[in-house]
């Protein structure tokens, strides 16, 4: 494995002193890993530099034909004030899913995982030590090639960053409101839904401002062809609770498949709950709701873990999950896989690396 140069800033930011108020995705550590691949060569040079401003070529690949992909992970501060990693190795496995998808090239996974902990460590200081907080961390491919025409790049550059994080429930786990999508879509299947390219974020943003303009948290996506069957939140899996059984869509090639959601299926199975994939029409969802057979709805995500849905709005008609309020599988689920994340739980699946 090729050797990490490591070139420390000689200009440290301050560090954010209030933790309450950090956010998300606004504050950036002091550093930066980068590596570049040549078709023919590979990738070459991994190194961590100081965090800083690209200088990319206005034709770059990147810019006219979308060739972008990325990840979201998280690393957490223990009790014990040490730091710990969380599935990083499932990340770049679906990154290097969604690059072959994109035309874009495989990772070295090996390299890749090792320059993400050497930047975490370097910048290990910069982990939040109150409770709910952690540090994103977000790996990233981007085409660099600088010619125009529709083709694939022959240059890539594999970049990760770090942006401290406030906890994601600041005044507790609060069910949200989600906006049935009916006009638009967001994937079909043998398109890129599976994947994480940055296309599917901008293909995403004008429901989210529909959504947001109704006051809605965010958007369900229904399936491509039909528009009748559940697929997923902007940012999150979907899932649906009937009493202790878990039901959430199967994957289909349009879903994609989260890591939080698979953690999620497996801790729910271990703790006893029943699980179902399968796919689910959003008419028999209203139709369970109302029923009351449908006790529980809530997303899962890298970002929230667990996101409890309080209502669902489609075609001007609210509907209220449950009573409104987080119930006792979504908040199980949640604090047994948070438990797990910053070690307050024993880890059965080997999920964490220690740092």
């Amino acid at each position: 494995m090729a050797e990490i140069k490591v070139t420390l800033t000689t200009h440290p930011k301050q560090k954010p002193q209030d933790e309450s108020k950090l956010g998300f995705g606004t504050i950036f550590t002091d550093h930066m890993f980068l590596m570049d691949y040549e078709e023919g060569k590979g990738w070459y040079d991994p190194r961590v530099v100081p965090y800083g401003d690209f200088s990319m070529d206005p034709a770059a690949v990147v810019f006219h034909y979308g060739q972008a992909i990325f990840e979201g992970t998280k690393c957490y501060r223990r009790e014990d004030g040490g730091l710990q990693l969380f599935r990083p190795e499932a990340n770049i496995a679906r990154m290097c899913n969604s690059a072959a998808r994109m035309c874009m090239p495989e990772l070295d996974k090996e390299l890749a995982l090792a320059g993400l902990k050497k930047l975490v460590e370097i910048d290990g200081d910069w982990v939040p030590h109150q409770e709910g907080t952690s540090l994103y961390i977000r790996p990233t491919m981007i085409a660099t090639d600088a010619k125009l025409g529709v083709h694939a790049s022959q240059h890539y550059l594999f970049y990760i960053i770090l942006s401290p994080v406030g906890a994601y429930y600041a005044e507790g786990l609060k069910p949200v409101g989600i906006y049935v999508e009916d006009k638009y879509v967001r994937a079909v299947r043998g398109g890129v839904g599976f994947t994480k390219c940055a296309g599917n974020y901008a293909a995403s943003i004008l429901a989210g401002e529909i959504a947001e303009k109704k006051g809605y948290a965010q958007v369900l996506w229904l399936d491509g062809v039909e528009q009748k069957y559940v697929e997923e939140v902007g940012s999150m899996n979907m899932m649906f609770a009937y009493g202790n059984k878990i039901v959430t869509p199967a994957l289909n090639g349009s879903i994609l498949p989260g890591i939080t959601r698979d953690s999620v299926l497996t801790i729910a199975k271990q703790l006893g709950y029943e699980v179902e994939e399968k796919r689910l029409a959003i008419a028999d969802i209203f139709a369970d709701a109302k029923s009351g057979k449908l006790t529980e709805a809530f997303g899962t995500g890298t970002a929230a873990v667990i996101s409890p849905v309080g209502e669902l709005c489609m075609d001007d008609e609210k509907l209220t999950i449950g009573d409104g309020n987080i119930g006792p599988v979504a908040q199980k689920l949640y604090d047994t896989l948070t438990g797990i994340q910053y070690g307050k739980l024993p880890d059965e699946n080997g999920w964490v690396t220690k740092l």
